[in-house]
């Protein structure tokens, strides 16, 4: 038992020195990668832990069960998050909506209209902003630009167009099977829905290059 905790925990950290080489260089020296140790945590996401600091963190145990290239192109998308800037922040605005509210309750108090406003306008300003983190099309145009870079940083990484297109769509496959949640689910399905029309226009352009033989090469390996 004691030999293969010891030999899955060396696997784990190999992938996890695996996944770091795969960060572009520009993202090294601020972006790192770790296991999430909380309980039952998404398979893969990020956050800021300090200034300028980014954690991708990966639930190893549903990792593992998919296939290499499907990881990559996941890991890539998270890393097209936080290139893209849209990752969560500490989230200061629940606090500034409770101050708001708070401050709001006591000028109506003590009657003081100047700082009554003010206070209103932090209740307004920082619901606006939860509006804006938790509404579902925006996080969907944020998802769906994620999975553009991430296919454009397979490309860079090695991968062929079609066999990037092929490993972000069957990835995205697999985390709607999994996943229990009818939201959640209905938003992959969305990303799965937009990748297939950037491929099926990624071929198009790509036939209409080649010219006189449009069924050579790869073509077919779209998804």
């Amino acid at each position: 038992m004691s030999s293969f905790a010891t030999s899955n925990a060396r696997a784990e950290m190999s992938e996890l020195r695996r996944l770091r080489t795969l960060l572009p260089p520009e993202l090294q020296s601020w972006v790192t990668v770790e296991a999430n140790m909380a309980s039952n945590p998404p398979l893969i996401t990020c956050e800021e832990i300090g200034k300028d600091q980014v954690e991708v963190q990966i639930n190893l145990a549903r990792w593992d069960q998919l296939a290499k290239d499907q990881r990559n192109l996941l890991f890539w998308h998270e890393v097209a998050r936080i290139q893209n800037d849209t990752i969560p922040r500490d989230g200061w605005e629940m606090a500034a909506l409770a101050i708001g509210l708070g401050g709001a309750v006591g000028e109506l108090w003590v009657q003081d209209g100047l700082l009554l406003l003010l206070a209103m306008g932090l209740c307004g300003f920082s619901g606006w902003r939860l509006y804006q983190r938790n509404n579902s099309q925006n996080a969907l145009e944020h998802a769906t630009a994620a999975d553009e870079k991430a296919i454009a940083l397979a490309t860079r990484f090695g991968y062929t167009l079609p066999n990037a297109y092929k490993s972000l769509g069957s990835a995205l496959k697999v985390l709607a099977e999994q996943s229990p949640n009818k939201r959640k689910r209905k938003q992959v399905e969305a990303r799965l829905q937009a990748l297939k029309a950037s491929a099926a226009e990624a071929k198009a352009r790509s036939q209409a290059m080649r010219g006189s033989n449009p069924q050579a090469s790869y073509g077919s390996s779209y998804p």
